[in-house]
């Protein structure tokens, strides 16, 4: 059961504000701890005020509602997770978001990372393949307000190709190798963002920038983990 934002149980309204500042401090200085691996010592302002206003404990279970602000993954069910907060922020700093973008996001899950993308973009396509997640993801976001998000049920390695090519694509589940199709549904001088390697093994977030002539420049940055990418190409 995901909580529904009008029913938050006995907390107030307040008291997640002030876990939500709380949790932007401890991002801030995970960031600033892990400057080696990113590259920069902080995080973008419009990043952090989009993670400032999207309320995560509407998009985790009733019982974790407590630990909605913990800088921690948690489960979502249908053995999938909520990304740690320093995770989503980190990974949509990368993509370098831009206020007219159109974003593809693979693996939607409870719909966390989404919301964040849909308050930086002008449209994010998101794709869930466990139908469960997609459902409820969509009823949630919608319920939220966030009206500029489509998603579809399906195979996210396959992209969203009638709707192609995008300003950025992000995916949220750990693939074998990088997905090609993906990369050939990204536009010249923007960014794919995904974490790269097997479960239960190495696993590193990558970053991949596709030059004015069509050749991709990766970059490694952190080791991460990371639930699998659920594909039939995978």
């Amino acid at each position: 059961m995901i909580l529904d934002p009008r029913q938050r149980s006995t907390t107030s309204a307040a008291a997640f504000d002030e876990r939500r500042r709380q949790l932007l401090a401890e991002i801030a200085e995970e960031v600033a701890r892990t400057r080696d691996y990113l590259g920069k010592a902080a995080l973008g302002e419009r990043v952090m005020a989009a993670l400032a206003k999207v309320p995560r404990e509407a998009f985790v279970p009733a019982e974790s509602t407590a630990a909605a602000y913990e800088n921690a993954p948690l489960p979502i069910g249908c053995g999938q997770t909520i990304s740690q907060p320093y995770i989503v922020a980190v990974m949509t700093d990368m993509l370098e978001p831009r206020a007219g973008d159109r974003v593809l996001e693979i693996g939607t899950g409870c719909g966390y990372q989404t919301a964040v993308l849909a308050e930086l973009v002008a449209r994010v396509y998101s794709i869930e393949v466990v139908r469960e997640l997609g459902t409820a993801a969509a009823g949630r976001l919608r319920r939220l307000g966030y009206e500029n998000v489509e998603l579809r049920i399906g195979d996210g390695a396959l992209g969203w190709p009638e709707e192609a090519p995008f300003d950025g694509i992000i995916v949220t589940a750990a693939a074998a190798s990088v997905p090609q199709t993906l990369v050939g549904q990204l536009k010249r001088g923007r960014r794919l963002v995904v974490p790269v390697g097997e479960a239960g093994g190495r696993q590193e977030l990558m970053i991949l920038e596709k030059a004015m002539d069509g050749s991709i420049v990766e970059r490694t940055t952190l080791p991460v983990a990371f639930v699998p990418l659920k594909s039939a190409y995978r």
